[in-house]
């Protein structure tokens, strides 16, 4: 059998990424920008006021004055009427253009209105040092126009998007999303809000993987589920083959009505690999489907074969697939390494299999550490409801101690190592 990081290999060698596509600006967060935007003007495109308060020379409070004349008042959006001198000052609000001849602001809170029946307003500046660029930002300071502001291959988050708004975008070019098909396999599924009857048990891999999948930035589609007959299942996933991905849980271990694999191949599916060394999810089986009929568009999906049991099908997908779609949409590294963490409390391993066992990350203090949680097996879904994420358990038995350094995959959407 192969190793994770075998299997790992052959998956992202048979994964390609995406055609690109152009979007709204306002369409495209979570979505992976595939091109460097480049300002069309200067940021800020003229020199700004931070704060509500007064333009003046800074040179006339350092030579002693203190009292000056209000010539103007400037909004944000309006634009100065004309330059200050000496003695002269301009009432100025927040993101409005400082005025030339002004190289700084002072806040309203250090000022005080002289009252004057004159037309000419008079201010009192009430601090004796006032700083050159106090208060304002210079044309240009943030980025200049041709400038790149967001480089290709980011997710695209709040901040980038308003960041290419400022920089001029209307529409970006990102990746297409993955669009992913997933299909339960078994007789013994009953969907969701249908009573069980005996020897039935509900269908939470497929409504689980499709949140996975949307988590990681692919359209899920649900097939439904597929009953262990040869001729439904075979139909179904045909049907699933129209897809990027497709996604099987169950059916393709051992026994007597696991039928996935030989209809995968009566599809025309390559094998690439069937079983690793992990535990659990030692039954994954993965190939990849391309059409060669020349008369038709080309077109690839990549088939993961997952493990009925649920705690399986969820880190086999989070293992194997998440990498698969990242890589597919352009993002980098496609693997996201394990973060090292310090074990919380003592812990007997004894299995003869690599092993990725549900467990809890936290902050202790100012430290992170990580929590082995209780887990009976791959049946048991309830444990990772406690955790949120695995640590990797070599083979063997071994006491882990307090302050053991262990390997943990996050199941949280940060990535950690993006920027």
């Amino acid at each position: 059998m192969l190793s994770v990081s075998e299997a790992l290999k052959l998956v992202l060698e048979e994964t390609v990424p995406l055609p690109t596509v152009t979007i709204p600006l306002q369409e495209s967060r979570g979505r992976i920008l595939r091109e460097n935007v480049v300002s069309d003007v200067d940021i800020p495109p003229f020199d700004k006021a931070l704060m509500d308060g007064y333009a003046l020379r800074s040179e006339d409070v350092a030579a002693g004055i203190r009292t000056f004349q209000v010539v103007e008042e400037i909004l944000a959006g309006s634009v100065p009427q004309r330059s200050l001198g000496p003695g002269e000052t301009a009432r100025i609000m927040t993101g409005g253009p400082v005025p030339s001849g002004a190289d700084a602001v002072v806040i309203v809170e250090q000022s005080e209105l002289i009252p004057s029946e004159s037309q000419v307003a008079q201010v009192r500046i009430q601090v004796p040092k006032v700083l050159p660029e106090q208060n304002l930002l210079r044309r240009g300071a943030v980025s200049w126009a041709g400038q790149s502001v967001v480089s290709s291959g980011i997710l695209l988050r709040a901040q980038e998007i308003g960041a290419c708004v400022e920089a001029g975008c209307a529409t970006l070019s990102v990746n297409l999303q993955p669009k992913v098909a997933i299909l339960a396999t078994g007789d013994e599924l009953v969907p969701a809000g249908f009573p069980l009857g005996p020897g039935q048990i509900r269908n939470s891999n497929e409504p689980m993987l499709a949140a996975q999948i949307e988590d990681w930035g692919g359209i899920p589609r649900q097939l439904g589920i597929a009953p262990d007959h040869s001729a439904p299942l075979f139909a179904s996933i045909q049907e699933g083959l129209k897809s990027d991905f497709l996604l099987l849980s169950g059916g393709v271990s051992a026994g007597k009505r696991d039928l996935v694999p030989a209809q995968l191949a009566a599809a025309g599916v390559r094998q690439v690999f069937h079983k690793i060394q992990m535990r659990p999810g030692k039954p994954l089986w993965f190939g990849v489907y391309e059409t060669e009929n020349p008369q038709e568009d080309a077109h690839r999906c990549l088939v993961f074969g997952l493990p009925g049991n649920p705690v399986s099908s969820m880190v086999c997908a989070d293992l194997f697939v998440r990498p698969a779609l990242r890589k597919s949409q352009g993002i980098a590294p496609p693997i996201v390494p394990a973060l090292n963490v310090r074990l919380s409390h003592p812990f007997l391993m004894q299995g003869e299999r690599p092993t990725y066992h549900p467990a809890r990350i936290f902050l202790d203090g100012t430290e992170l550490r990580v929590e082995i949680v209780d887990w009976i097996g791959s049946s048991d879904l309830r444990s990772t409801v406690s955790a949120n994420g695995t640590v990797f358990l070599p083979p063997g038995e071994k006491q882990y101690e307090i302050g053991d350094v262990l390997g943990f995959h996050s199941w949280e959407q940060t990535d950690l190592v993006r920027r």
